[in-house]
């Protein structure tokens, strides 16, 4: 359910796309003297600067470590999982290999790691053979289904423009850096389209979007009403759930994830569901190259 929530919370991206067409950009904050940008112009170039994490990620080698609390129905901690991955793009279009090293903070040993390359090899010699054996009409299908998820991801964007109320609160600094703060709302009576849509209207929150390079730094959210999840959205999510998301560059070159987290509870049918508070780590960002590749899925 946390990583569910966490694609949702990561959608919030998409929320900064519209010009903002009711926000007032003359606000700042108590002594700053720097006036606020245009917020139209402002907001038209982050909108111009959007794209996907999972397209940004998958040219990346980095690392991911998962810290997942499980809590009962009075918030009393039942369990602590925690998990380390080294993180690769896949073979298969779309898809990433993470290959576990560490769990609850003990390395791998070294024939659990052979496993883990292993099971990888397999699953890359099945997409291989699968892609291979691909005739015309399914490579079309396939590259059809791709370029419909990015109308699908534009036609959010456009709805978005009737949808959130978006007002700028003013400048803050993150990591020596600013940042202009928006504060984003549904507007009441919206009746959502798409299926992103849906989501982001259950979401209200603050985003800081670096002034600089027009790439968002951070973003919280909190869930205002109860969201289906799963298969037939027999899982709901509470309403009161939050997350973050904080983005940092890297290199000098381009804005990554650097941390989210979730915090909240479900219900699956009638019965409670317990809590999650659930932490995502990740750094060590490299460029990826089919030598790397080749080196951690050799069975």
């Amino acid at each position: 359910m946390s990583r569910v929530f966490r694609r949702a919370a990561a959608s919030v991206l998409l929320v900064l796309a519209p010009a903002a067409l009711l926000a007032d950009g003359g606000r700042g904050q108590a002594g700053d003297e720097q006036p606020l940008p245009d917020t139209h112009a402002f907001l038209d170039q982050v909108r111009r600067n959007l794209r996907s994490d999972q397209q940004l990620i998958e040219q990346y080698t980095f690392t991911e470590k998962r810290t997942e609390k499980r809590l009962d129905g009075n918030g009393a901690l039942k369990k602590t999982k925690t998990d380390t991955f080294e993180v690769y793009p896949s073979a298969e279009p779309g898809k990433m290999y993470r290959r576990r090293i560490a769990r609850d903070g003990v390395p791998l040993s070294a024939k659990e790691l052979a496993e883990e390359d292993h099971k990888q090899a397999e699953r890359v010699e099945k997409s291989e053979r699968k892609l291979a054996e691909e005739d015309a009409a399914a490579r079309a299908a396939r590259l059809r289904k791709q370029e419909e998820d990015l109308r699908e991801e534009q036609r959010v964007i456009t709805e978005l423009y009737q949808m959130d109320e978006l007002v700028v609160e003013g400048r803050e600094w993150i990591d020596g850096r600013p940042t202009i703060v928006i504060a984003f709302t549904p507007r009441p009576g919206y009746k959502p389209v798409t299926e992103g849509g849906k989501v982001l209207q259950k979401l209200a929150g603050r985003a800081w979007i670096d002034e600089e390079d027009k790439q968002l730094a951070r973003v919280e959210a909190r869930l205002i009403d109860n969201l289906g999840v799963g298969p037939a959205r027999v899982a709901r999510l509470q309403k009161g759930a939050t997350s973050y998301i904080y983005r940092r560059k890297v290199n000098d070159e381009i804005w990554l994830p650097a941390e989210a987290r979730f915090t909240g509870s479900a219900k699956v049918l009638l019965f409670f569901g317990g809590g999650v508070d659930a932490l995502f780590e990740y750094g060590d960002y490299k460029k990826f190259s089919v030598s790397t590749e080749a080196t951690v899925t050799q069975p």
